[in-house]
């Protein structure tokens, strides 16, 4: 699975994507995870299976969907408190919500269910 992070600048998703990277090698899991910006999404759409878009960019949300719907691309708006899982588990737990259950991912050991 292929997971882009979507910040205004770049910076904020750098470190989303390499948590969620981390810890879905921890896991086992051959996922990838790369870091966008509002600016590259056109482009890096074509590369991604699910988008993580950042708290800040709430206002761009639809039109992120909209751009992401031909390509079947899942869009998960993220929590205003996602920059507090430093070990990416949290976030990966949303990307396995959003795809329909496990996504390939073996239960969240230890995770709280996210409301």
């Amino acid at each position: 699975m292929r997971i882009l992070v979507v910040c205004a600048a770049g910076a904020s998703s750098t470190f989303v994507a390499q948590r969620v990277r981390h810890a879905a090698h921890d896991r086992g899991l051959s996922y990838s995870a790369f870091a966008g910006t509002e600016r590259s999404l056109p482009i890096d759409l074509d590369a991604a299976d699910v988008v993580l878009v950042g708290p800040h960019l709430s206002h761009a949300l639809e039109r992120i969907e909209r751009e992401a719907a031909p390509r079947g691309t899942t869009v998960v708006l993220l929590p205003h408190d996602i920059f507090q899982d430093l070990d990416g588990t949290r976030t990966l737990a949303l990307v396995r919500d959003a795809v329909g259950g496990s996504g390939g991912l073996p239960p969240a050991a230890g995770t709280a269910p996210l409301p």
